[in-house]
Protein backbone atom coordinates (compact mmCIF):
# COMPACT_ATOMS: atom_id res chain seq x y z
CA UNK A 1 0.00 0.00 0.00
CA UNK A 2 1.32 3.43 -0.93
CA UNK A 3 1.69 6.02 1.78
CA UNK A 4 -0.58 9.01 1.47
CA UNK A 5 1.14 12.34 1.93
CA UNK A 6 -0.94 15.04 3.56
CA UNK A 7 -0.30 18.68 4.29
CA UNK A 8 -1.92 21.05 6.76
CA UNK A 9 -5.19 22.56 5.56
CA UNK A 10 -5.17 26.30 4.95
CA UNK A 11 -8.38 27.83 3.56
CA UNK A 12 -6.37 30.64 1.99
CA UNK A 13 -4.93 28.09 -0.42
CA UNK A 14 -8.43 27.90 -1.96
CA UNK A 15 -9.62 31.51 -1.85
CA UNK A 16 -9.09 33.00 -5.27
CA UNK A 17 -9.36 36.76 -4.87
CA UNK A 18 -9.56 39.63 -2.38
CA UNK A 19 -13.36 39.51 -2.32
CA UNK A 20 -13.34 35.87 -1.17
CA UNK A 21 -10.64 36.61 1.39
CA UNK A 22 -12.64 39.57 2.73
CA UNK A 23 -15.81 37.47 2.98
CA UNK A 24 -13.96 34.72 4.83
CA UNK A 25 -12.40 37.16 7.31
CA UNK A 26 -15.69 39.02 7.81
CA UNK A 27 -17.52 35.78 8.55
CA UNK A 28 -14.79 34.78 11.00
CA UNK A 29 -14.90 38.19 12.69
CA UNK A 30 -18.68 38.00 13.04
CA UNK A 31 -18.63 34.52 14.58
CA UNK A 32 -19.80 34.34 18.19
CA UNK A 33 -16.46 32.83 19.21
CA UNK A 34 -13.68 35.45 18.88
CA UNK A 35 -11.09 32.68 18.57
CA UNK A 36 -12.49 31.87 15.11
CA UNK A 37 -11.21 35.24 13.87
CA UNK A 38 -7.81 34.73 15.50
CA UNK A 39 -7.49 31.33 13.83
CA UNK A 40 -8.46 32.88 10.47
CA UNK A 41 -5.75 35.52 10.91
CA UNK A 42 -3.34 32.70 11.75
CA UNK A 43 -4.14 30.92 8.48
CA UNK A 44 -3.56 34.13 6.54
CA UNK A 45 -0.32 34.83 8.41
CA UNK A 46 0.94 31.33 7.61
CA UNK A 47 0.01 31.81 3.96
CA UNK A 48 1.87 35.13 3.79
CA UNK A 49 4.82 33.89 5.84
CA UNK A 50 4.93 33.88 9.62
CA UNK A 51 8.57 35.01 9.71
CA UNK A 52 7.74 38.08 7.63
CA UNK A 53 4.72 38.90 9.80
CA UNK A 54 6.90 38.56 12.90
CA UNK A 55 9.45 40.94 11.39
CA UNK A 56 6.81 43.51 10.44
CA UNK A 57 5.03 43.41 13.81
CA UNK A 58 8.02 43.10 16.10
CA UNK A 59 6.33 40.08 17.73
CA UNK A 60 8.36 36.87 17.81
CA UNK A 61 7.14 33.89 15.79
CA UNK A 62 6.39 31.73 18.82
CA UNK A 63 4.14 34.43 20.28
CA UNK A 64 2.41 34.86 16.92
CA UNK A 65 1.72 31.14 16.65
CA UNK A 66 0.30 31.08 20.17
CA UNK A 67 -1.76 34.26 19.70
CA UNK A 68 -3.25 33.02 16.43
CA UNK A 69 -3.81 29.40 17.47
CA UNK A 70 -7.16 30.04 19.09
CA UNK A 71 -5.65 29.18 22.46
CA UNK A 72 -3.91 32.51 23.02
CA UNK A 73 -5.49 35.72 24.19
CA UNK A 74 -3.74 38.56 22.35
CA UNK A 75 -4.56 42.17 23.12
CA UNK A 76 -6.11 44.48 20.58
CA UNK A 77 -2.76 46.21 19.94
CA UNK A 78 -1.25 42.89 18.87
CA UNK A 79 -4.22 42.07 16.64
CA UNK A 80 -4.00 45.54 15.08
CA UNK A 81 -0.26 45.08 14.35
CA UNK A 82 -0.91 41.69 12.77
CA UNK A 83 -3.79 43.03 10.67
CA UNK A 84 -1.66 45.93 9.44
CA UNK A 85 1.23 43.61 8.59
CA UNK A 86 -1.20 41.44 6.61
CA UNK A 87 -2.37 44.47 4.66
CA UNK A 88 -5.81 44.46 6.27
CA UNK A 89 -7.85 47.43 7.36
CA UNK A 90 -10.89 47.42 9.58
CA UNK A 91 -14.04 49.39 9.07
CA UNK A 92 -17.37 49.28 10.78
CA UNK A 93 -20.82 50.00 9.54
CA UNK A 94 -23.81 50.44 11.76
CA UNK A 95 -26.78 48.16 11.38
CA UNK A 96 -29.06 50.25 13.55
CA UNK A 97 -30.76 53.39 12.34
CA UNK A 98 -30.38 55.23 15.62
CA UNK A 99 -27.84 54.73 18.37
CA UNK A 100 -29.12 54.76 21.95
CA UNK A 101 -28.53 58.00 23.81
CA UNK A 102 -26.82 58.22 27.16
CA UNK A 103 -29.12 58.99 30.05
Amino acid sequence: MDKVKTSPYNPFDYLENDEEINEYLSAAFNDEDPHVFLIALGYLAKKRGMSEIARLTGVNRESLYKSLSGKGNPGFATIAKIAKALGLSLHWETKVTQLPTAS
